[in-house]
């Protein structure tokens, strides 16, 4: 059995492991955790800046149309079908952008 232990009467770790292993745990759940959401965010910022006329985009509330106008307040203006009703909604209520069929 080695010194340390016996001197320590065998109780655990030495007590200079508890700080490191809260910056691992903690290095962790940022890593698990807060990193890919932040990602994710930059991504959906990157989106909704692209935005251009004529994509097809889908919006939070589930109406799929496509963009006529982007006006300057930063709300868009969608055709959608089958009557082409022409819809005013925010930048940020879209959520996703469909592919172009042509491109791959």
């Amino acid at each position: 059995m080695p010194l340390s232990l016996l001197l320590q009467g065998g109780q655990g770790p030495p007590s200079g492991f508890g700080p490191l292993l809260m910056l691992l745990m903690f290095l962790g759940l940022y890593l698990l955790l807060f990193l890919p959401a932040m990602r994710q965010r930059k991504k959906r910022q990157k989106m909704l800046k692209e935005l251009q006329t004529g994509q097809l985009v889908l919006t939070n509330g589930g109406l799929i149309g496509t963009i006529v106008a982007i006006n300057d307040d930063d709300t868009l203006i969608l055709r959608v079908k089958p009557d082409n009703l022409r819809l005013h909604v925010d930048r940020g209520s879209v959520a996703s952008v469909a592919p172009i069929e042509g491109k791959k």
